[in-house]
């Protein structure tokens, strides 16, 4: 029988870490940046022990490292790094690529910096993280194929035959009806009427807006996992043929792995049905950017081959020749290149295509593998006679949960118009 010391993970931490691997094999990743697996091990204390529970998130910003002490979870299984690691170039602080959440090796670990004080933090409470990353992206069944599953769906009611708003049109000059009929120039609406009519045209200031937005909107996976029992969206329902762009060889059980998705429709799908799809299967933001070539209306748009990457698709999609790109975000440069030889581009924010996963996949599945595990870590742990106080409490404990984040969200969110004054500024009003 041997004593419990602290220069071990609990074992609800190892059990989950196994679930993960078993899902998502580290070997699955691109190694050639990517930095996954168990990168946070936080040393177990029996006596204050956390909850069997896994908090899911996208990303691990300070929000989520309180929601994961305030609710006494385990393990955060971070889908990847929420915020930067600093460095040095020549002198001078720099951020670098904000990937995993130890991306690359790190001089010190201190307070200062908003990332390692998470780190800190979640030690300190016991608290480990692990991160997948691409071997989520690659895995067969993984986000790529949620992604597809999304486009090659059919909604339960008839797909709507949506058309894009007519644009308002241009206002006529407001012109005299004296007998010269000079054209006089419009009222400025963002300027007060008496100020504009005494008041230089080279002195007017911009005065309140005459319009108002809503606050910032995000997609709404709480009324995803409503839908669940009843989803509006059959997902990978139409007939297609699925590809990998980038396929992962050599990893046993996962012959069908890659970055990226080619989705080949059998009958050509209207661009305006996949932007429905995508809305209802990302849950509802209230938009997200979509580009097509100018020479285009976007109802007339038809779809027959689909490329997918989750994140950010540039490097994954450059050389794919599709009429579709849908990804995260593209730069402006490739989503122009993209729109000048034809194809269209959908993209959601960065982590708008990854953190619905979360909830509509991931968290029923760690959930089921990760209850057969403990049970097999517990009946090892035991047999192995581990003494200590506290410890028979610990791995009497059947109890298995995992949740996500509900403060874990994309850094952009959607404002609306709510109400608009339209009109022409003066020519040369500051402001």
């Amino acid at each position: 029988m041997s004593t419990y010391t602290t220069d071990k993970a609990s074992p609800f931490t190892m059990a989950v870490v196994n679930s993960m691997r078993k899902l998502y094999p580290e070997a699955l990743a691109d190694k050639s940046f990517d930095n996954t697996g168990l990168l946070l091990e936080a040393p177990f204390d029996p006596i204050r022990r956390q909850m069997n529970s896994v908090l899911l998130t996208v990303d691990l910003t300070k929000a989520v490292a309180d929601e994961a002490i305030e609710n006494n979870h385990c393990v955060v299984v971070a889908y990847r790094k929420s915020t930067f690691i600093h460095s040095h170039r020549n002198g001078q602080p720099y951020i670098r690529n904000p990937d995993p959440i130890i991306f690359r090796g790190l001089k010190a670990l201190t307070l200062a910096d908003s990332q390692q004080q998470s780190l800190l933090r979640l030690a300190l409470e016991g608290i480990s993280v692990y991160s997948p990353h691409t071997a989520v992206d690659a895995a067969p069944g993984g986000i790529g194929d949620w992604l597809a599953d999304i486009l090659t769906g059919t909604l339960s009611k008839p797909e709507p035959a949506t058309k894009t708003a007519k644009q308002p049109e241009p206002t006529s000059p407001v012109t005299d009806s004296s007998d010269d009929q000079t054209s006089k120039p419009l009222e400025d609406p963002f300027v007060e009427k008496d100020v504009q009519e005494n008041t230089p045209k080279h002195e007017l200031q911009r005065m309140s807006l005459a319009r108002s937005y809503s606050r910032p909107t995000y997609p709404n996976h709480k009324e995803k996992d409503k839908e669940k029992e009843q989803p509006d969206l059959t997902p990978s329902s139409a007939s297609h043929r699925r590809t990998v762009i980038h396929p992962v060889p050599g990893v046993e059980g996962f012959s069908n792995a890659g970055m990226g998705r080619l989705v080949t429709f059998t009958h050509p799908q209207p661009l305006t049905h996949l932007i429905e799809r995508i809305a209802r299967g990302v849950g509802n933001p209230k938009g997200f950017p979509v580009a097509i070539p100018q020479s285009r209306q976007v109802e007339d748009i038809q779809i027959t081959t689909a490329a997918i990457c989750a994140g950010s698709g540039g490097s994954v999609l450059k050389a794919v020749n599709a009429d579709l790109l849908f990804t995260g975000e593209l730069s402006h440069h490739e989503a122009l290149a993209a729109t000048e030889r034809g194809a269209s581009v959908i993209t959601l924010f960065h982590s708008n295509t990854e953190r619905g996963f979360l909830h509509s996949v991931m968290k029923d599945k760690l959930s089921e593998v990760l209850r057969e595990e403990w049970k097999r870590v517990r009946t090892e742990v035991k047999d192995e006679g581990v003494d200590g106080e506290g410890w028979e409490e610990a791995l009497e404990d059947e109890g298995v949960l995992v949740e996500v984040s509900e403060r874990d969200r994309d850094p952009f969110g959607i404002v609306i118009l709510q109400s608009e004054q339209v009109g022409r500024p003066i020519t040369g009003a500051t402001g």
